[in-house]
C-alpha cells in the first residue's frame, strides 16, 4: 500500500513535477552533495551495492558509521509520525 504522499503525487502530476524539480536543485547544492557523498561512502564501506534494496543507515549524529538496512525501514524512520514532539 502506498503512503498518503505517494498517492497525492500520483494524482497530481503538476505537483509531482514541481517537487522533483525542487529536489533536483537541492541535490545539486553543497549540502545535497555532501549528504549524497556521505551516503555513498558509507554504503560502499558496508558492502552495499546498487539494486540490493538496502540503504546505508547512519547512526544518529554520525556521517561515517552505520549499518545496511532495508530501504523501506530506513526511510520510514524519518517520518513525521515517528518524531516525538
Amino acid at each position: 500500500m502506498a503512503g498518503k504522499t505517494s498517492e497525492y503525487y500520483k494524482k497530481n502530476p503538476k505537483a509531482k513535477a514541481k517537487r522533483l524539480k525542487q529536489q533536483k536543485a537541492y541535490m545539486q547544492t553543497e549540502k545535497g552533495k555532501e549528504i549524497r557523498r556521505n551516503a555513498d561512502r558509507l554504503s560502499a564501506k558496508l558492502g552495499g551495492s546498487v539494486g540490493d534494496g538496502k540503504d546505508a543507515s547512519h547512526y544518529k549524529g554520525s556521517t561515517t558509521k552505520g549499518r545496511l538496512q532495508k530501504a523501506s525501514v530506513n526511510r520510514r524512520s524519518r517520518l513525521k509520525a515517528n518524531k516525538s514532539n
